[in-house]
């Protein structure tokens, strides 16, 4: 990548197919973690102590979702053909690692929001003041990703069994996603 791609220069403003591509992929992960959660109080059931963690930010997640579906709706951009496949793979993610313990299954919150930090702060850093709509929606929702990462390391993330190698291996598939979503 070119450092102009890397680090927008101020007053050059990020061009629309950027700004599709942002939402296309930002409205597939949160469709993604939608289905995470699904997975894992699927397994857990509504009286394991954690599950009502996890239905808090189910519920924000939703929010997240419905948000990007509806601002998909309102610019005309196409949503990932990849719908599908998350739709699969986010649930049985989920699934999996509750079906390992709780503390997997807050190890892969804590992996995957770690990854969307991360990915919604270069976003930003992209975006600089040329969307606000936009930009505003990433930031709230970055907040709120930072809090379920830090609520799963409180609620035992690094206790999982092999944390360092599940964790890894969330994050390189959640990397992988965003790379597929931004495009396909």
């Amino acid at each position: 990548m070119s450092a102009t791609q890397d680090f927008p220069r101020p007053g050059r403003r990020i061009k629309a197919t950027d700004r599709a591509s942002m939402l296309r992929v930002d409205q597939a992960g949160e469709f993604g973690a939608t289905r995470i959660y699904a997975g894992q109080l699927a397994v857990m059931g509504d009286r394991h102590p954690d599950a009502r963690i996890i239905a808090g930010m189910a519920a924000q997640e939703e929010r997240h979702r419905q948000t990007f579906d509806a601002m998909i709706a309102r610019r005309g951009v196409r949503p990932t053909a990849l719908a599908p496949i998350w739709n699969v793979a986010g649930f049985a993610l989920g699934a999996v690692t509750a079906a390992i313990g709780p503390k997997a299954a807050m190890a892969c919150t804590a992996a995957i929001e770690t990854q969307i930090d991360r990915h919604y702060g270069e976003q930003l850093v992209q975006l600089g003041s040329d969307d606000p709509e936009l930009s505003t929606a990433i930031a709230d929702f970055q907040a709120e990703e930072v809090e379920h990462r830090d609520a799963a390391l409180a609620h035992g993330a690094e206790k999982a069994p092999a944390y360092p190698l599940l964790s890894g291996a969330i994050r390189l598939g959640c990397r992988a996603a965003i790379a597929l979503s931004k495009r396909i």
